[in-house]
């Protein structure tokens, strides 16, 4: 990011999404076998390096465009990211079934791909000085590593009811698959509803953000255990109370998702590194790079555990990440609050003025 800078590292990104989301919209085309299989892998790759590049570059330009209200400014831009979670499967069945298979993906390349120069025109460029902190360096400091596993539970989660939740909805309470749609409504909008006020509160209370993120993790664990509900609860699973549920637990991952990026920048700040656009491309970066582990992670295993032990235990484990995140994240604010309180008591003077005069004048 410093050296071919943000803003080309952004448009360039969305150039290579739009297209390979063209291509993939013709993969139709090729013949079935492994040369339509090894097709699919190199496509999806480079869209992932696209959108891996775009995300990056974009979360540095936010935070350097908006320095002192980075969670407000990121909390207002997660509406559009539930937007795109309730219009995105809607949209696309539509033309999925109306047209056929190319068109949802040749019509979303070609926004994306439409936006590139809109971009060119309107993103200022910042210059990047190439800094002398490692990413190394940042990953190793605790609390960034406690943060960074936060991220990893959230994605892990989302991505873990990507291919189970509407099986689960369709199986246990016979719904038309129409429906399953609007299910997943109440935790996009809540998410979106959410993180605008969120993000304020980040930025207006900045000693708030240990809370959310405490409380967030505990309450997306809770969740999780409340959707099935996992069997040693013993509750009998309703749609109102799944779809309560969702809506709380949209909810609890904005507490979560929104005070990590500036939470991370202060704990940097404060072990030393330097102010710039180079810190913002690493922390960016590292944070992208969790939460796309968590989206691999996410799938794989909750779909394993959901094959061999069905959705309510799977769910009930996947809990278990966010809970996990929340002890760690909560010792450690303990531990830290501790040490400041102890180290504060070393520093501070013996005594008011008149005893340290006292003690010169003995002294002398």
């Amino acid at each position: 990011l410093t050296q071919i800078g943000a803003k080309f590292m952004f448009v360039a990104g969305m150039f290579i999404s739009g297209c390979v989301t063209i291509l993939f919209g013709m993969l139709d085309k090729v013949p079935s076998g492994p040369l339509f299989i090894a097709l699919c892998f190199l496509v999806r790759a480079m869209d992932a390096i696209g959108f891996a590049a775009a995300m990056t570059a974009s979360f540095s330009i936010l935070a350097k465009a908006f320095p002192s209200n980075i969670a407000t400014v990121m909390g207002s831009l997660e509406i559009f990211t539930g937007l795109g979670l309730v219009l995105g499967p809607p949209l696309g069945g539509f033309l999925y079934q109306s047209f056929g298979y190319e068109v949802p993906f040749i019509t979303l390349g070609c926004l994306v791909l439409v936006l590139v120069p809109v971009n060119m025109y309107l993103l200022p460029k910042y210059d990047a000085i190439p800094s002398k902190d490692s990413f190394w360096k940042l990953i190793l400091l605790p609390k960034v590593l406690l943060l960074c596993f936060i991220i990893f539970s959230l994605s892990s989660g989302l991505g873990f009811l990507d291919p189970t939740m509407s099986l689960f909805i369709l199986k246990k309470f016979n719904l038309p698959a129409g429906y399953v749609g609007l299910v997943f409504l109440g935790l996009a909008v809540s998410y979106s509803v959410s993180s605008p006020l969120l993000g304020f509160l980040s930025d207006k209370l900045p000693y708030l953000r240990k809370w959310l993120l405490i409380f967030g993790s505990f309450i997306t664990a809770a969740c999780f255990f409340m959707l099935g509900p996992a069997p040693v609860l013993h509750i009998e699973s309703k749609l109102w109370m799944f779809v309560l549920v969702l809506v709380l637990l949209g909810f609890s991952l904005g507490m979560c998702a929104i005070p990590v990026f500036p939470e991370a920048l202060h704990c940097a700040y404060e072990n030393g590194f330097e102010e710039g656009l180079s810190l913002l491309g690493l922390v960016s970066g590292l944070f992208s790079a969790m939460w796309s582990l968590g989206s691999f992670v996410g799938p794989t295993l909750g779909g394993f555990l959901d094959e061999k032990l069905g959705f309510e235990w799977a769910s009930a484990i996947q809990g278990g990440w966010s809970l996990l995140s929340g002890l760690a994240i909560g010792i450690f604010y303990i531990v830290e609050t501790t040490r400041r309180s102890s180290s504060s008591g070393l520093q501070s003077p013996p005594g008011n003025n008149e005893e340290r005069t006292l003690l010169l004048a003995s002294e002398t």
